[in-house]
């Protein structure tokens, strides 16, 4: 399963990043990636992650995933890989009793899940979007201990 949970990382990933317009192309980026696999699997791949295709700016078909601003377009030279290998954490910003954490694009809900789950004292509950992470504060807690509690989960935390 850990394969098929990397190959649609990949893939999402891909989408998001390249304007790939037929199967063979989306195929071909994967097998760069060191997935092989067939026209039927990627089918399937591409059905189960509802992917769509949309005119590019320059009238292209291209395929997308579905609610584009939640997953925008980014033009970066790593490689998907590269990009799955990096942690999801961006920054980290308060205000009163929230903080707000913004990851890439599809990490909030895994991060927000790890910090529900680690029961940091810190930490009343997590609503987690695409890319943002909204946390609330237990009254009194103060932001360094929270920034402690938080490295458990997200060890680059402390680096910000």
């Amino acid at each position: 399963m850990k394969v098929k949970n990397d190959r649609i990382e990949t893939l999402k990933m891909l989408i998001s990043s390249m304007e790939l317009g037929s199967q063979e192309e989306v195929l071909q980026a994967l097998q760069r990636e060191g997935f092989t696999l067939t026209q039927a699997t990627l089918s399937r791949d591409l059905k189960q992650l509802k992917v769509a295709k949309a005119a590019s700016m320059n009238g292209k078909y291209v395929y997308v995933l579905p609610n584009e601003t939640m997953y925008k377009r980014v033009h970066k030279t790593q490689t998907a890989r590269e990009m799955l290998e990096s942690p999801g954490y961006l920054s980290l910003n308060f205000s009163g009793n929230l903080g707000v954490i913004k990851t890439r694009p599809g990490y909030a809900s895994l991060i927000a899940y790890n910090i529900d789950n680690a029961d940091i004292p810190q930490i009343i509950g997590t609503i987690a979007g695409d890319d943002t992470i909204m946390i609330v504060i237990k009254e009194g807690a103060s932001k360094e201990e929270l920034v402690d509690g938080l490295s458990m989960v997200i060890p680059t935390i402390k680096n910000n």
